[in-house]
């Protein structure tokens, strides 16, 4: 466990002329003849995307420090909504079971008119990642969860209430400067990354001089939270009322809570808006009284559309909103964010164990950008689509989305969120001999694994590099000496056996034969990086893999009846 950080001995009587004397403090503390700590990762902000990234590089065994400037988890929902993707993401550390019982998951979603009635309505199914494909959740609770399983791993520091003032960087390592809020006291550290999740206005980015150009949209919104106190019909459903005398969204949140969000119109005043008075004309419009709901709070914000220029300067790497921001209108600004850390942290590991060159970080940005980009895109055609207030516009697209629905290809491509664009990258670190199933994530089944185990599939490969054939001969032993598991995929009806994992539902094995593929190689997030046809030669390994040693898989906290207490135990005694 990394021991408690030094304090520095000297520090000014305020936090104001602190700052007003920061450089010559910095000089001062130079001269200091202490050595700072060091780690392998330091996580700037300690949100849903940086509180991940320290649950996967917590597990990778990795030396990780967390600097959080508040004391506490935000009292406020944000985030209302996430998906199977992301709940992938959070199987790998072990908390997917857990997170799922704070959460809603297969509720209906209602496109209403002006008078309430329905003119699009249906439930979202699943895209094979094994999880429900969309979850509504109470972000305090999310996030305690989430930092409880940090808690598991005594290779992560987290230091609350302390704010990093700078961060300097060399060829080897970043210093950041730390202002311990509590103690008006500071401290260095060092790192050899850094990951920047501090959110939109966030002081590294700034500190760096990167810029933050996009575009924020006239409209404002109101939001209203509230405590459910007696349920109402539509209580259990997402319904976004395309009314253009006022649109709105209403939205069910778990543990007894909901969200309603309605634009502020011209000429109204936002802070009479926001007063009990106005927030009760805007639910009693919606059928909602006292009777119902108790409010928590109404606030009123704008929606942005903003693009780092870089995310990545030397050593230092934005995540999340500290990256990118988008309008709400999807539910995908978190997912997006903790998407970039699990497609980061495994090639921070790589480079830190000296398995992959560090050029390996370069393709962080290249594959992420193209997917933030096109959701981004998604989420404001499909505001657009949600606020229309011309009425004549609203008189053709009601009708227009009541009949796409019946038709075969529309219909379910509206019912199967063909919107959400599905996360692939068209270069990137993948193999330079082209595939049809290069860039893809692959499906993740239920299999039996070869002890016999009904698992998901990510379970079994345990969230390393792995190799899935279908029995054709192929010649892999190059990537074998690389140290990546082989597993002969076999379909339904199969028994299990070393070195094999049978596809229970199938699904696996149809994406496999649609994309012309007899065996593929997944990198550590489960993307296809080499791929081959019958017959066909598989691509070599990337110079320089050594795969690392399958990590210890997490047991869920859910389905293995284990405490936190119980699996911070369980994980001291060592990660081979």
């Amino acid at each position: 466990m990394a021991p408690h950080l030094p304090r520095a001995t000297r520090s000014s009587s305020a936090m104001r002329e602190r700052y007003r004397h920061l450089t010559a403090l910095i000089t001062f503390t130079r001269g200091l003849d202490v050595t700072p700590q060091s780690f392998d990762v330091a996580i700037i902000g300690y949100g849903p995307v940086g509180v991940t990234a320290a649950n996967l590089l917590g597990q990778m065994g990795l030396d990780v420090v967390v600097v959080e400037r508040d004391a506490d988890i935000y009292n406020r929902a944000r985030a209302i909504s996430t998906d199977e993707e992301v709940l992938r993401i959070w199987q790998q550390i072990g908390l997917a079971e857990r997170l799922k019982e704070d959460m809603l998951s297969d509720r209906p979603i209602n496109f209403v008119d002006h008078r309430g009635v329905s003119f699009l309505s249906f439930v979202p199914k699943h895209r094979g990642h094994g999880h429900p494909p969309q979850l509504f959740i109470y972000q305090p609770a999310l996030e305690k969860v989430l930092r409880d399983g940090v808690d598991r791993f005594p290779n992560v520091e987290v230091l609350l209430e302390h704010e990093c003032l700078r961060v300097r960087q060399d060829a080897d390592h970043v210093e950041l400067m730390l202002a311990d809020l509590r103690t008006d006291e500071f401290t260095r550290l060092r790192a050899s990354y850094v990951i920047a999740a501090d959110g939109g206005s966030s002081s590294t980015r700034g500190q760096l001089g990167i810029g933050f150009e996009g575009k924020t949209y006239e409209d404002r919104w109101v939001v209203i939270d509230t405590e459910v106190v007696k349920e109402w019909p539509t209580h259990d459903r997402l319904r976004f009322h395309c009314d253009p005398a006022r649109p709105a969204v209403d939205c069910p949140t778990p543990l007894g809570h909901h969200r309603w969000e309605f634009p502020v119109l011209p000429g109204e005043d936002e802070k009479e808006l926001v007063s009990p008075a106005a927030v009760w004309r805007l639910l009693e419009r919606q059928g909602v009284t006292e009777a119902e709901v108790k409010v928590l709070r109404a606030v009123v914000y704008s929606h942005h559309v903003r693009f780092a220029d870089r995310w990545r300067v030397g050593r230092i790497f934005l995540a999340g909103d500290a990256a990118h921001v988008m309008p709400p209108w999807i539910g995908e600004g978190m997912a997006s964010g903790v998407r970039d850390v699990a497609n980061l942290c495994w090639k921070l590991h790589a480079v830190l164990t000296g398995s992959l060159p560090e050029s390996l970080l370069d393709s962080y940005a290249e594959e992420r950008k193209p997917h933030v980009r096109e959701m981004t895109s998604r989420a404001v055609f499909f505001g657009r689509v949600i606020t229309e207030r011309r009425r004549v516009i609203t008189a053709l697209r009601n009708p227009a989305f009541r009949f796409g629905d019946k038709l075969p290809r529309l219909g379910t491509y509206m019912r199967e969120f063909g919107w959400f664009p599905k996360s692939h990258f068209a270069t990137g670190f993948r193999s330079r001999i082209t595939h049809a199933a290069l860039g893809w994530q692959i499906p993740q089944p239920w299999v039996l694994s070869e002890t016999g185990r009904r698992e998901r599939l990510d379970d079994v490969t345990g969230n390393q590099w792995a190799l899935l054939h279908v029995g054709q001969s192929h010649a892999f032993h190059d990537w074998t000496e690389a140290g990546v598991a082989a597993f002969e995929l076999k379909p339904s009806g199969s028994s299990a056996a070393p070195q094999r994992v049978v596809d229970l539902d199938g699904s696996l094995l149809v994406w496999m034969k649609a994309k012309g593929a007899t065996a593929v190689v997944v990198r550590p997030d489960g993307y296809v990086y080499a791929a081959a046809g019958a017959g066909k030669k598989l691509p070599p390994p990337p110079a320089e893999l050594h795969a690392a040693t399958r990590l210890r898989v997490m047991p869920d906290t859910a389905t293995q009846g284990l405490s936190i207490t119980h699996l911070h135990s369980h994980f001291a005694e060592g990660t081979s």
